[in-house]
């Protein structure tokens, strides 16, 4: 982890999953998202310490367990409190609701993995708890109800809502919860007005403008190519194809996360009236209206 400064009073750890610090005072700071692991955690607080600050507190923008993962032993370590908002408190409290989701049924002792399944955390909601020169938005899409973080050094922290050229080129395809909303939050990203962005998964950057179009130009092509694979075909046969499509290689981790993905286009799709759905011997089959 490599901590960078970027305002007065802003900060933030370049790793595999950015983490942001916001100085309250000369001793105190809240970090934003806590790693994917205990040993992520451990590093955060080494890094803090060395710098002579105090974890004051931890704003998770969601639940998923790399935004979560350090959030138990940071919180044992330094008694910091912990804030989400509503529905991702829940996850964070009870983390075993992850997997059960994307599996969509009890999630067998495979999926509770660390990428999947972290430790729970008490939290509370952030709702009227957040330190002066911290602001929270909705960022809704990627996950039920994810938010963003300004500081009052006008650095925006966007969590999930966007993804790098270079993992798009490489996956194609990001976990999705909700399309549209997703859609949505990608216009609203493209009205702020901030000196730097700071996505969990991206290098910072002063302009968002090129990254949202490559965000949004996929999730429209694979709208796209999954509209045309609903030609009387299950939701199996479509997560096979669109796997064969990108070159992607299936694993458990990849078939959850991805499968719950394109169930989440054929919802938008349905909702869009684009597509229906019929039953037959048995079979769930989806087809273009």
């Amino acid at each position: 982890m490599e901590l960078i400064k970027v305002g007065d009073k802003t900060y933030y750890l370049k790793n595999n999953t950015n983490i942001g610090i916001y100085k309250i005072d000369e001793e105190n700071v809240y970090i934003i998202d806590s790693g994917n692991d205990k040993d992520a955690g451990k590093k955060i607080i080494k890094i803090i310490e060395n710098e002579g600050w105090h974890i004051k507190g931890i704003i998770n923008t969601h639940s998923n367990a790399d935004h979560i993962g350090g959030n138990k032993v940071i919180e044992e370590r330094t008694n910091c409190s912990i804030y989400a908002s509503d529905i991702e408190m829940s996850f964070i409290k009870n983390p075993i609701l992850e997997p059960t989701m994307l599996y969509g049924g009890y999630p067998f002792k495979d999926l509770k993995n660390k990428f999947l399944y972290a430790k729970p955390s008490n939290v509370l909601n952030i709702k009227d708890n957040l330190p002066e020169g911290l602001e929270y938005f909705p960022l809704k899409g990627h996950f039920l109800d994810m938010i963003g973080l300004k500081t009052s050094d006008e650095i925006y922290f966007l969590g999930d809502a966007l993804f790098s050229e270079e993992t798009i080129n490489k996956y194609h395809l990001f976990f999705i919860y909700d399309v549209k909303e997703y859609l949505n939050t990608l216009d609203y990203l493209s009205n702020l007005n901030g000196k730097l962005y700071i996505a969990s998964h991206c290098e910072a950057t002063s302009d968002i403008s090129n990254l949202i179009k490559i965000n949004k130009d996929k999730i429209l092509e694979i709208s796209n190519k999954i509209y045309n694979l609903c030609n009387d075909k299950t939701f199996e046969e479509i997560l096979k194809e669109i796997f064969a499509e990108y070159q992607l290689e299936m694993n458990l981790n990849q078939y959850v996360l991805v499968g719950s993905t394109i169930k989440s286009y054929l919802a938008y799709l349905c909702d869009e009236n684009k597509i229906s759905y019929k039953f037959e011997d048995n079979k769930m089959i989806w087809i273009k209206i």
